[in-house]
């Protein structure tokens, strides 16, 4: 299947998706396997990553690679909020009162924390957002936990409320993280599929609100199954039996953290590791936040950058502003040097959205991009490219 920019979608998709965004916190952990990225993109001292913030987590792992400067771009203050927060507590708390905040998403003292300790090293804006924030982390009401906050957590939580529904069912997806090894993960998660993804839960999943909240505009909806009878269920299906079928359940913090609502010590991202938060404070000041799309950083920030990571945003410029995905593809080699790597997603299995004067300038490496995405923990998206210009 090939993505491309002919179909728009309808006026109530885009209204419904703009509600759902706007004024949010969309992603309160990334969506993306830093351990791939670290082994496609190649890090090393003299990097200069360009990327996409989301929620920081990645950002502050590609500090162990100790790069020269990572510029964190969003056009949602909220995301950047969040990665400026997570910088805070590295800098500033003791390892368990930070495990406590982002490990356990709970931390009854935060509204203290926040006024005494952590703003400092918050902008206006985002102790601003924190402060009216601050219940995400009280551990009272229905939604406990800060990984049931945002819109991606209310789905989470919604996911662990139909959970409960079934007896037993929510122990039985508890119990396939704690699996001995690969048979038994198998057999726990057969154990459940029919339970687990049923008519009920896949009508849930191919909702348009629902898939909303997780950041999926109806543009990737589509682009998930094709164009003319999304059914996204099925794709979150294939997905979730390959990556518990395949791969080790017992490090993979990214479904952990939406089933529990929390991670563990020996389950957790690596800004979360307690040897790695005196490396990660020091080198905290190497990550600059921006504010704004791609496009307008680098025409304001000129420069030769060695690395872009670019999540999956071009599946939906290539539906709603070709030319807008021509400009960044423009300004993105103007702005880049020999050998710069350019690491980006999509929900679709093929894209043909990049343009021919890209292709002309860019290598696509195959191999390792192929091997990175069996072995992608998230297992989401269809297609991972890495281009790297010449």
């Amino acid at each position: 299947m090939k993505l491309t920019a002919t179909t728009k979608p309808t006026p109530v998709y885009d209204f419904v998706f703009n509600r759902v965004h706007r004024n949010n916190l969309i992603y309160n952990t990334c969506w993306e396997d830093p351990r791939c990225d670290r082994a496609l993109m190649d890090f090393d001292e003299d990097s200069e990553i360009v990327m996409i913030t989301s929620a920081g987590c990645n950002a502050l792992e590609y500090l162990l690679d100790n790069p020269a400067a990572i510029h964190a771009v969003d056009v949602n203050p909220r995301q950047n909020a969040l990665l400026e927060l997570k910088i805070a507590a590295l800098k500033t708390l003791e390892w368990g009162d930070l495990f406590q905040l982002f490990g356990k998403g709970v931390f009854r003292g935060f509204k203290a924390v926040l006024d005494d300790t952590l703003q400092p090293y918050l902008s206006p804006s985002a102790y601003r957002f924190w402060k009216k924030k601050a219940y995400y982390f009280s551990g009272r009401g229905v939604r406990k936990s800060f990984y049931h906050h945002g819109t991606s957590g209310a789905f989470a939580w919604l996911v662990y409320r139909l959970f409960n529904v079934k007896k037993g069912l929510y122990q039985q997806v508890k119990k396939v993280f704690s699996a001995p090894d690969m048979e038994e993960q198998i057999l726990r998660f057969r154990a459940l599929e029919d339970r687990f993804l049923d008519k009920t839960f896949k009508g849930f999943l191919n909702n348009h609100l629902v898939m909303s909240m997780l950041g999926v505009p109806k543009t990737q909806q589509h682009l998930t199954v094709g164009e003319q009878t999304p059914q996204v269920g099925e794709y979150i299906h294939h997905a979730l039996n390959k990556v518990f079928t395949q791969l080790p359940a017992r490090d993979n913090y990214f479904y952990r953290v939406y089933v529990h609502g929390n991670y563990d010590i020996q389950c957790a991202p690596e800004y979360l590791k307690v040897d790695n938060q005196p490396i990660l404070a020091q080198r905290s000041e190497k990550i600059q936040i921006h504010t704004t799309t791609i496009s307008n950083f680098l025409r304001n920030h000129p420069g030769t950058y060695s690395h872009f990571i670019l999540l999956d945003h071009q599946d939906w410029l290539s539906r709603h502003n070709q030319a807008a995905l021509d400009e960044e593809w423009r300004l993105i080699l103007e702005n880049s040097r020999p050998g710069t790597r350019i690491l980006f997603r999509s929900a679709a299995k093929e894209v043909d959205f990049i343009p021919d004067f890209v292709l002309d300038k860019v290598d696509f490496e195959t191999k390792q991009t192929v091997l990175q995405h069996q072995l992608d923990r998230v297992g989401t998206y269809a297609s991972v490219y890495l281009a790297i210009v010449r």
